[in-house]
């Protein structure tokens, strides 16, 4: 015989016993890892189990959670005017015929203002961009910071694209930690509290119609407690006013009018000195940007759904 065709063979014990008892425990607790499948089968090393498992492949498998880095590793300032950040979000609902609905919610962080309430029956990154859109085209300027979740709608190329257009920074909060945008998560109570909750909605365009009115009541006629008890439009309204008294002031002073006492807690809060630095440069932030991708390439998403939104009017 030739000895390079000779094979050892293995007399250890085979187990047979344990492995069956493996299998059995496993089909009856199928979560369950060998740790506990050794607890349920006596006093057995914990090695030779854990052997036995791989063995025979009972092995559980878990999902992999995406570890996401955040770029803000400090705390975000917070505004200091209207307009210059917003937080934006979904909340779900249901019609009177059983069919779900969703509304993104955008809020000022400065006074609480509601800037969007758009219902549909989903929403994808590319119906929020064109929502977004309307808004900023309303309002006249884009905020310079956005600050959101990780969903598949925010963390889309088309977003990415349209806020690198515009200039927005996406912030986006950690996984799981809902209570760094604290602005939204409190809004969307109210919302639910207030709207959602108390209202009979037989329609997407009835849900649309309500919402509109409920929105103008939230900005104009509702007063909020974090604002002195008074409404997101009144507060807007104050500061506007109160910028135009610190832009004169200014004049005065340039011209060499002579100021008389001390200065007023209006124009110390608005002291350039204080101010923030300017608008920041934009910092990509998309979770499913791939290597090859440039700024021209996602800008280029958002011009291709620009036309066709132009034409349509929106969804």
């Amino acid at each position: 015989m030739v000895r390079s065709s000779q094979r050892y063979r293995s007399r250890k014990d085979p187990q047979l016993a344990l492995r069956g008892k493996l299998k059995e425990l496993a089909s009856t607790h199928v979560r369950y890892g060998y740790r506990r499948l050794r607890r349920q089968g006596g006093k057995v090393n914990a090695k030779r189990i854990y052997r036995l498992y791989t063995e025979e492949g009972l092995i559980v498998r878990t999902k992999q959670r995406k570890k996401i880095a955040r770029r803000q590793r400090g705390v975000m300032p917070a505004a200091i005017r209207p307009g210059q950040r917003w937080s934006m979000d979904f909340i779900s609902d249901k019609l009177a015929d059983g069919r779900g609905f969703r509304v993104l919610t955008v809020v000022d962080q400065f006074n609480r203002e509601c800037v969007l309430l758009a219902a549909d029956r989903s929403m994808s990154g590319a119906k929020v961009a064109e929502a977004l859109q309307r808004v900023i085209e309303g309002e006249g300027a884009a905020p310079e910071s956005i600050t959101c979740d990780n969903g598949s709608e925010f963390a889309g190329r088309v977003l990415e694209a349209w806020a690198i257009e515009h200039g927005v920074q996406l912030v986006f909060i950690r996984p799981g930690r809902p209570v760094e945008n604290g602005f939204i998560e409190s809004f969307n109570g109210r919302l639910r509290d207030e709207f959602l909750n108390v209202e009979w909605l037989a329609s997407l365009e009835e849900a649309r119609r309500k919402l509109a009115a409920w929105r103008h009541h939230y900005n104009h006629q509702r007063p909020h407690s974090a604002l002195a008890d008074r409404t997101p439009a009144a507060v807007a309204a104050l500061y506007r006013t109160e910028s135009r008294r610190f832009a004169l002031s200014l004049g005065n002073r340039a011209l060499g009018v002579p100021r008389q006492g001390f200065a007023s807690p209006t124009d110390v809060a608005l002291d350039p000195g204080r101010r923030a630095p300017g608008k920041p440069r934009y910092e990509s932030e998309a979770l499913l940007r791939n290597a090859g991708e440039t700024r021209g390439s996602l800008l280029s998403v958002w011009s291709e759904r620009k036309p066709h939104f132009m034409r349509s009017g929106g969804p």
